[in-house]
């Protein structure tokens, strides 16, 4: 299929791969240059040419998706339909809203609901509430039936309150692991504390996730898998199967759709200024979503 982009984003993994930092990350970005010489995960677009063999998806079809590489930086891609993970778009909503409810949600998911097995009534705490994963976690955990609490910056307060938080931290002013509560789930997204930071601030069957892996954390997810009722889990949600992650797709489209989720969006660039969407999300306080603006 060859699709023609008109939104994509720019995400903390894009940065990395740029950078090839932290070091450990050239094992996959590449040792001596970028294996990748075009960025970019996902898009939003429309299909314009398809190949015989294609069967879900026409010429018109407005679309979803992320690549499974890199290279959604671009006018046009081309994807084989049975290895992508693709969706048709929200029939009620743009290209920047679509795009903004793609990857953080395709990642929270998976973590929230099979790692997490998150069930109504849980207490979930979720640090960096306020980012394109953070926002999507907070979203989903309310959908589930969740009792949300979001630890963001001063900034932030109000947005994370305004898509479904219940109470929410500053952790310039308060630090969540003294305030005597304790929780079913505690998401970190931006690897700012650790599980035996927050082993006290679980229940006894709490779960402690880890999205923004670093080596540090493999030696508590060995040790509570085997002596604790507290566990702490990683995922590698990005390397799900392309199957998978479109049935994800497919269902956090019909959320938006129908409005029960909502797309947050900080800045929009035109692709034009990629490079200065990229110095923004370097400095790491976005809220939501950068999109990137590709065909007009």
């Amino acid at each position: 299929m060859q699709i023609k982009v008109h939104a994509t984003t720019v995400t903390a993994t894009d940065c990395i791969f740029r950078r090839g930092e932290p070091k450990f990350s050239k094992l996959f970005t590449g040792l001596t240059k970028p294996k990748n010489q075009i960025l970019g995960s996902e898009f939003a677009g429309v299909i314009e040419a398809v190949g015989k063999e294609v069967k879900l998806f026409k010429v018109g079809d407005k679309v979803i998706g992320t690549t499974p590489g890199y290279g959604s930086y671009s006018e046009y891609i081309c994807l084989p339909e049975e290895k992508s993970t693709l969706a048709k778009m929200s029939s009620n909503k743009s290209y920047e809203e679509a795009i903004a409810c793609c990857d953080g949600f395709i990642t929270a998911l998976p973590f929230l609901r099979d790692r997490g097995r998150i069930q109504k009534g849980n207490n979930v705490l979720i640090i960096g509430a306020s980012g394109s994963v953070g926002s999507a976690a907070v979203q989903l955990a309310k959908y589930f039936g969740a009792e949300v609490t979001g630890v963001c910056s001063t900034s932030s307060v109000d947005l994370v309150k305004s898509i479904g938080a219940k109470k929410v931290i500053d952790y310039t002013k308060e630090d969540f692991t003294e305030s005597g509560e304790t929780y079913d789930i505690i998401f970190d997204l931006v690897g700012k504390t650790t599980f035996t930071q927050c082993k006290n601030s679980l229940k006894e069957n709490g779960k402690f996730l880890e999205a923004s892996i670093t080596l540090g954390v493999f030696p508590s997810v060995f040790w509570s898998s085997i002596f604790s009722k507290r566990k702490a889990m990683v995922m590698a949600t990005g390397l799900r199967s392309p199957a998978e992650r479109t049935k994800d797709l497919i269902f956090i489209s019909k959320l938006l759709e129908t409005g029960k989720i909502k797309p947050v969006i900080d800045r929009k660039y035109p692709f034009e200024q990629i490079a200065e969407a990229h110095k923004y999300v370097d400095i790491g306080h976005k809220k939501g979503n950068v999109v990137i603006n590709v065909s007009k």
